[in-house]
């Protein structure tokens, strides 16, 4: 008999409201530490180097354009390079699929941006209009495959028609194209944002958070810690509305801990039940077994992420008893090897 195991992952489950989503991602690019930290560890080219990250500050909405205004989850900053500012536009994107006119997208609302600079005579003093660095942070289940520039999505033409095709660019951060292992290293709080998205298990969203208690221990930084607590709160609450508000990161990390071991339980509780409905209603006792290899596959797979063949076979071809003593055991077992041992 073939079994396909479906295990959610804990930032798969924590996603009841995308809108709350969007919302609690610009509440935390509204603290200018997190833009220094995305230009910083994100940008890897020589101009950031130049850049007085000191002078970041937002852009008001008396800056922008009604249009522009509009777009709620797009956040626009400003920072000195040497003399002159540079604008940064983040463009925050969560939607279900890959938009593959972003740049056009990015077009409109750039030259909205530039006309209200016009308006509002914000150029240097030789009336030459600021540079704008769009970037648009992606998180999703599929890759970014739609062009970062605009030419790119226009017909080339012979004859020199193409010397008229507007010239855009666009800044791709790409969440779920980063490797734990390679975001884990840096201490950088975007990172740590891409590392709890991308978290496969409850170990890793506890790591992260210990990070963010160390890093963002010192009294000035505050504010920050709330936004990640209203962040964290809204966007990887497990199991919905039985996990309860946290106003504090050290509080949010001994709550999330007790809910690991609440989910070991029902999961146990849960196996133990369809054994018996599967006894009852087959009158066999592989439909028991069968419940316990389901259940222990859950809880390895939450606490270790994705299981090796050499696991799976493991707990398949276990007996009833073996699979009682091993669900005890999933608790306190600290890595796969000497789970088996």
């Amino acid at each position: 008999m073939e079994r396909k195991t479906t295990v959610e992952t804990p930032a798969e489950a924590c996603y009841p409201n995308a809108m709350n989503h969007d919302h609690a991602y610009k509440l935390l690019f509204s603290e200018p530490e997190m833009i220094a930290d995305l230009l910083r560890g994100f940008v890897h080219q020589p101009w950031v180097d130049e850049l007085d990250l000191s002078t970041l500050e937002p852009v008001a909405s008396s800056y922008v354009s009604d249009d522009l205004r509009g777009r709620e989850d797009d956040v626009v900053w400003r920072v000195k390079h040497k003399r002159r500012w540079i604008y940064v536009y983040l463009l925050i994107e969560f939607q279900s699929t890959v938009d593959p006119f972003m740049a056009v997208r990015l077009l409109t609302y750039i030259g909205l941006l530039y006309q209200d600079l016009i308006k509002r005579k914000h150029w240097g003093n030789d009336k030459r209009l600021p540079p704008v660095f769009p970037i648009v942070l992606y998180n999703g289940e599929s890759r970014w495959q739609a062009a970062t520039e605009l030419k790119d999505l226009i017909v080339n033409m012979p004859g020199g028609l193409s010397d008229y095709v507007p010239s855009l660019k666009y800044y791709l951060l790409d969440e779920g194209a980063y490797r734990q292992e390679d975001l884990a290293p840096l201490k950088n709080l975007v990172a740590a944002i891409f590392r709890l998205e991308n978290s496969r298990t409850p170990a890793d969203m506890l790591a992260v958070i210990d990070n963010l208690v160390e890093w963002l221990a010192m009294p000035e930084q505050a504010r920050l810690k709330r936004s990640f607590n209203v962040w964290i709160n809204r966007v990887l609450r497990p199991m919905g509305a039985d996990f309860p508000p946290s106003s504090d990161l050290i509080e949010m990390r001994a709550m999330l801990t007790q809910r690991i071991e609440q989910w070991a339980k029902e999961w146990q509780r849960q196996g133990k039940a369809e054994g018996k409905a599967e006894g009852r209603l087959e009158g066999r006792l592989e439909g028991r077994v069968e419940a316990k290899v389901q259940t222990l596959l859950k809880l390895l797979t939450l606490k270790f992420g994705p299981l090796p063949d050499w696991a799976e076979r493991n707990v398949s071809t276990a007996g009833a008893d073996q699979l009682d003593a091993w669900i005890e055991r999933v608790l306190t077992a600290n890595d796969l090897n000497g789970f088996f041992e």
